[in-house]
């Protein structure tokens, strides 16, 4: 009998009571990769993980290492003595290999699982790290030349990887932080120092300074402008409401048609959300032996590194140390990791975030059907925490007419998304195709999805929730929310400077939508408070009738935009909540003005820090949750 090879839950048990293994008195039929096990473990144990291997399309030591039958160092050691290959540990000390006369080794190898490790006199030792089907080709290779496999040398995945980042490691560091400035220095938020975004930050004040300024027709003209703006930016939430939901998505594949899935966690100053996050991994329903998860974390980290030993990490459960180079900052943990995945599909989690079971086999079926240009999809994101307080209740708002109205219209007429910072869902191959994630941009998410509909590829959105925790304290809102706006604003300043190919990559609808989503989304909170202003003065003076016309059609533009702005965004937030069902915390819309006000601070302060530390990350702090809508009446477990 096998135990533990995959399912939800309690793995053990469901795999037991699953599949048992026929009796057996030999190792026929067998494949290839098991033989090395038989005066190892029960037959009738083979004989369960070759029917499971054979079920979910994945080698039978795949199936018994995630069963924790054997560890894959004792596996590779028993297959190596049955080949009658030598077993290279790739020790720090570099005392089996003496690689010390090779150039660096190719990132790339670790995806192949061979390398060349030492050079000797009859030419380049090559370590080989199968596993899965890739056994059954290292032993007709070892039939084949029987004789000439003395330069062959077997080890371990997760031993050849070390050693492959241990002596790549300055050119891991370079790709992470600097591999997209490289490839493409035009879609990099770092080729704009922070002396450029001085003279933005400078027109951003005289602009504000001038609709103040009432008798002045450039004011004037910037009145009008500015207006049409916002109340562009708001016909399109108002749009999203008229725009049904998305379809049902295509069935689940077979067990057998799931692709291997790596999952990307970047941790930093995380330790006390370690444990319910492997909780919620464990939790997906999708099959161990396809799982490829890499937890990364900083080197400085040890409080975070420790949290996450202690807890014991499962056998598909990787800890990868992010490189020093470059900015400290998510997207380059990110990019530090991808060379590392293995997956066919990836996805990106944070430390917060409880993915429901079910997400990544429909993100899976998603891209089965979506066709080849699909390269993307995005789960929907909403605030569990939402009744800690008002501003998380307006934070689940935002998030709920964001994700469940207006980005199911994005999706349905195929404009540019911006992506969420978390469970967006890719084709691994065209991830690196487009050079990965800016490691200099603070809304790393934001940018990638800009950018994957420059190059002609589509995002998609699956109905499978993310719950997140909101910040419930102002301070970290503020910082939170800050971010954001920077790295909005950084989108926008990458993207647009050069609108000719802009609007050549993405149509004159996609141009448009750019320019509302994420440049009217930053205008917008800037000028609010000049609006807001202006309306608190136009009240004061009143509206007496030797006012010109003039005045009266500027009084009437700015209380309409104020208007629009604040029901137009409360109707968008509702109709989210309703689809939630959490319209019950709707009542808290009626302090948006309010809630504007706090992002237009955010907004101001984040083009501060555009101008003077245009790459500085402000960390948000986590676990700090009481409620959850999830589990109504109870309080969430820390």
């Amino acid at each position: 009998m096998l135990p533990g090879a995959s399912g939800r839950g309690s793995v053990s048990a469901k795999f037991s009571s699953d599949i048992r293994g026929p009796r057996a008195d030999d190792g026929a039929g067998l494949p290839v990769e098991l033989l090395p096990l038989i005066d190892r473990l029960p037959l009738e144990c083979l004989v369960a993980a070759a029917q499971r291997a054979d079920l979910i399309a994945v080698g039978g030591d795949e199936v018994v290492i995630a069963a924790g039958l054997i560890d894959r160092d004792a596996y590779a050691r028993r297959l190596a003595a049955w080949l009658g290959l030598p077993f290279a540990e790739l020790a720090d000390d570099g005392g089996d290999v003496g690689d010390g006369d090779l150039p660096p080794p190719r990132l790339e190898a670790v995806a192949s699982g061979v390398g060349a490790v030492a050079r000797t006199a009859a030419g380049l030792r090559i370590a080989i790290a199968p596993r899965g089907v890739m056994i059954r080709e290292l032993v007709r290779l070892v039939h084949a030349r029987a004789s000439g496999t003395g330069n062959l040398v077997l080890t371990t995945p997760d031993r050849f990887e070390a050693y492959v980042t241990r002596r790549a490691r300055p050119r891991l560091g370079d790709v992470a932080a600097f591999g997209l400035l490289r490839r493409a220095p035009d879609m990099s938020a770092a080729t704009r120092r922070a002396q450029h975004y001085r003279p933005v930050a400078v027109a951003g004040g005289v602009a504000a300074l001038a609709v103040l300024i009432a008798a002045d027709i450039a004011a004037v003209a910037a009145h009008v402008a500015l207006s049409l703006v916002f109340l562009g930016w708001i016909a399109l939430r108002c749009l999203a409401l008229f725009s049904p939901d998305l379809p049902r998505g295509p069935p689940p594949a077979s067990e057998r048609a799931l692709p291997v899935y790596s999952i990307l966690i970047p941790l930093y100053r995380e330790a006390g959300m370690v444990a319910g996050l492997l909780r919620a991994l464990d939790a997906l329903d999708y099959p161990r032996e396809k799982l490829d998860i890499l937890i990364v974390i900083e080197p400085d980290d040890a409080e975070t590194r420790s949290a996450v030993l202690a807890a014991g990490l499962p056998r598909h459960v990787r800890l990868v140390e992010a490189p020093a180079a470059g900015p400290r900052t998510k997207p380059k943990a990110l990019n530090a990791a991808l060379p590392l995945a293995r997956g066919a599909l990836l996805a990106i989690f944070d430390a917060e975030d409880r993915p429901e079971p079910d997400q990544l086999r429909k993100a899976a079926a998603a891209f089965a059907a979506g066709g080849p240009d699909l390269a993307c999809v995005q789960a929907r994101l909403a605030i569990e925490n939402a009744r800690d307080g008002w501003l998380t209740r307006l934070f689940a708002g935002e998030y709920a007419g964001q994700f469940d109205v207006l980005l199911p219209m994005l999706v349905a007429q195929r404009l540019p998304v911006p992506l969420g910072g978390t469970s967006n869902h890719f084709r691994l191959a065209t991830l690196r195709r487009v050079g990965g994630w800016d490691a200099f941009n603070v809304t790393e998410d934001a940018d990638l999805g800009i950018r994957l509909a420059r190059f002609g590829w589509r995002t998609g959105l699956i109905a499978s929730t993310t719950w997140e925790e909101a910040p419930s304290r102002l301070p970290a809102w503020l910082r939170q929310r800050t971010r954001w706006f920077k790295g909005w604003m950084q989108t926008y300043l990458v993207h647009m400077r050069q609108p000719r190919r802009l609007v050549g990559e993405l149509g004159w609808l996609g141009f448009a939508s750019f320019q509302l989503t994420v440049g009217g989304t930053v205008l917008s909170a800037l000028v609010h408070p000049l609006f807001a202003l202006l309306f608190v003065a136009q009240l004061a003076g009143g509206l007496r009738a030797q006012h010109g016309a003039l005045e009266l059609v500027l009084a009437g533009l700015t209380t309409a935009t104020l208007v629009a702005g604040y029901v137009g965004s409360a109707t968008l937030a509702l109709a989210g909540l309703t689809r939630r069902g959490l319209i019950g915390i709707g009542w808290v819309f009626a302090f948006q003005p309010l809630y504007w006000l706090l992002l237009s601070a955010a907004a101001w302060r984040a083009l501060w820090q555009l101008a003077v530390n245009p790459f500085g990350w402000e960390k948000t702090e986590h676990g700090f949750g009481r409620t959850s809508v999830r589990r109504p009446q109870r309080q969430r477990q820390k």
